[in-house]
This record gives structure tokens, C-alpha cells and sequence, in this order.
């Protein structure tokens, strides 16, 4: 699983090259998605954490969360497009929105002029203690992001962009049915 070698370690690389540039590339590739690994997984921590101090289930804060980012890009989720996010089925969504709206996590409103759309809101309680948990990473993160010139982080983020994209194909293509087909024993 590493990213531009061979499951041994070495470089599939032209064995002349094998301490030149290309090596020193595949040695930079593996630190940048060792670090992109890395972020994620401390990302599902925090997301793990969050759930632990409302007292919910991870994939239950997850969710929230989701709902939460949507709402403040101006996009609110449907329960489909949050059934995408998370990962889960429509039905296993519709159980899991029954238990945050008991819990006063959420509301299910309809804002569209198609009244069977319905739309997910964080509740009025929810987001002043989303914010006072989130509030410090998003501090940090600003002031990790501020030490970077504007144009270094905008190449940065179009970078994340294409290996989202790139990310999003895959799944949508190779992926779609659960994976490439395995190699035969």
C-alpha cells in the first residue's frame, strides 16, 4: 500500500535511476500521503472525540458533523445526499436521523417549493456546542494555514482538489462495485 513502490519497498523505476530523482519522487509521494493518511485519521479522532463528549455513536456525530459543514457552506444536505457522506443505506440514514432528532440534534424541514424534499438543519442547542468543541482546531488550523503564503496555499488547495477529484473517479469507476477484481491465487 505504498504509493509509487513495490510491495517490498523498492522502486519500480528503472533500476539506473534507482538513487536519482525518481526514487527521492516516490520517497516525497509516500511522506505527502503518509501525511494525508495521517490528517484523516487524526480528522475521524476528532470526529470520535466529539461523539464521545455528546455521548453519541461515531457514526451518529459523523453525520452531524456533516450536517453541520453543509449548513455552513450554504448547502444544506438531504437525507440522500448525507446517506452519501456516510456511507450508509437509506434506511440505516433514516434510523440514525430518527435517533439525532430525539435527541434534539437536528430538525427535518421542508424549505423546497417540492414539499417531499426535505432538508437536514442542526438544531438551535446543537451548534453553539459544536462550536465550542470545534472552535480550538479550527483556530489552529487557521493559524498553522496563516504561517503560508496566500499563493502557496492556493496551489495547496488546488492540489487537494485534483486527488480529490482524482479520488472521486476512482470510486465512481474502479471502485463502484467494492474494488478491482482480485488477482487469482
Amino acid at each position: 500500500m505504498t504509493n509509487g513502490r513495490e510491495a517490498d519497498g523498492s522502486s519500480p523505476a528503472d533500476p539506473a535511476d534507482r538513487h536519482g530523482t525518481g526514487d527521492r519522487e516516490a520517497v516525497r509521494v509516500d511522506r505527502v500521503m503518509d501525511g494525508l493518511r495521517a490528517f484523516g485519521a487524526n480528522y475521524t479522532e476528532f470526529t470520535r472525540r466529539f461523539a464521545t463528549w455528546l455521548g453519541l455513536h461515531s457514526t451518529d456525530a459523523a453525520a452531524l458533523v456533516e450536517i453541520l459543514y453543509a449548513e455552513d457552506q450554504g448547502a444544506p444536505l438531504s437525507p440522500a445526499r448525507l446517506s452519501e457522506r456516510v456511507s450508509l443505506s437509506s434506511g440505516a440514514t433514516a434510523i440514525l436521523l430518527k435517533r439525532l432528532e430525539q435527541a434534539g440534534h437536528i430538525v427535518r424541514t421542508r424549505e423546497s417549493t417540492d414539499r417531499r424534499v426535505v432538508t437536514l438543519r442542526s438544531s438551535p442547542d446543537i451548534r453553539p456546542r459544536a462550536m465550542a468543541f470545534f472552535g480550538p482546531y479550527s483556530e489552529r488550523m487557521a493559524e498553522a494555514m496563516a504561517a503560508y503564503p496566500p499563493e502557496e496555499i492556493q496551489r495547496f488547495e488546488q492540489f487537494l482538489g485534483t486527488l480529490r477529484s482524482t479520488m472521486d473517479a476512482l470510486l465512481a469507476d474502479e471502485y463502484e462495485n467494492g474494488g478491482p477484481t482480485p488477482p487469482a491465487p
